[in-house]
């Protein structure tokens, strides 16, 4: 992360560079990116954008004269290839994996401060001095989450690394690495070459959503009372209902059925089945 830039109409970006090298904060990787990805990113993050589905966007990319080393296949072919850098923009980073390492290295104050935080810079609907204030943001998260992955599926995307730390608070698409789009229905479809035991098959994206909300809601638990607890996990079990709900407008639009008929459910079911079957 380099900076916070306003632009001429007041919108606040979080400037982040990717592939430009290890951080403090780096795993064992080099923290570099290929070009090939690289581009890969800035087409989609954009493509999604005028799709009008939440994502970061990317600003720039810059070829490197640097040579970076990537098993492309993971099959143990290890090659050279030319290294890039992307210049990305979104309103923020943080991540349920931000809130979920406090917690689980039981940092509560810190965690608490994170939470003021983001919910002061971009939850702006819900008061920063309100006792539910945690609680509200997490019904936001859940719900933004489930129209996020009910938008992903409307256009065939498959993100391909659906774990916490890929999963925003915003609920915005953010890091593109192995994503996909299906060329035909396949719920079993899977962009990611490694993901050998398709956890992250694009028709299991919507129960990802809610593991990493499950997860979400353990780190937030120590700052909950009783009473809070019992409402966010009613807030968790409505989940599934407002996925369907989102999943099914966006469908009913695709097909141009206006208002409300029993029988479009089984309609848009029956047509996946006969794109599945051809």
């Amino acid at each position: 992360l380099i900076g916070v830039y306003t632009n001429r109409h007041g919108e606040r970006w979080e400037l982040q560079l990717k592939g430009s090298g290890k951080t403090p904060y780096s795993r064992n990787g080099d923290g570099r990116a290929v070009l090939r990805s690289s581009v890969r990113e800035f087409l989609c993050s954009e493509a999604m954008y005028y799709l009008g589905i939440p994502t970061s966007r990317a600003a720039s990319l810059v070829v490197s004269d640097d040579d970076v080393w990537r098993d492309q296949f993971y099959n143990g072919n290890i090659q050279k290839e030319r290294g890039a850098v992307v210049l990305r923009l979104a309103k923020s980073w943080f991540r349920i994996g931000s809130l979920e390492i406090l917690a689980h290295s039981g940092e509560l104050d810190l965690q608490r401060k994170l939470l003021d935080f983001i919910i002061q810079e971009h939850f702006p609907s819900i008061a920063v001095n309100h006792s539910n204030r945690y609680l509200e943001f997490f019904s936001t998260v859940v719900s933004e989450t489930a129209n996020l992955i009910a938008l992903w599926m409307s256009v065939g995307f498959a993100h391909g690394v659906c774990n916490t730390d890929n999963f925003s608070l915003l609920s915005i698409t953010i890091d593109y690495g192995p994503f996909g789009f299906m060329e035909s229905y396949d719920p079993n479809f899977v962009p990611n070459t490694s993901d050998d035991e398709r956890r992250y098959k694009i028709g299991n994206q919507a129960n990802v959503g809610l593991f990493n909300l499950s997860k979400l809601l353990q780190a937030l638990k120590p700052l909950l009372d009783p009473r809070q607890k019992q409402l966010a996990s009613q807030i968790l079990e409505g989940y599934g209902e407002r996925y369907y709900t989102r999943f099914t407008e966006l469908f009913k639009a695709k097909l141009g059925l206006p208002g409300e008929n029993e029988d479009d459910n089984y309609l848009i079911a029956f047509l996946l089945k006969v794109s599945l079957l051809c």
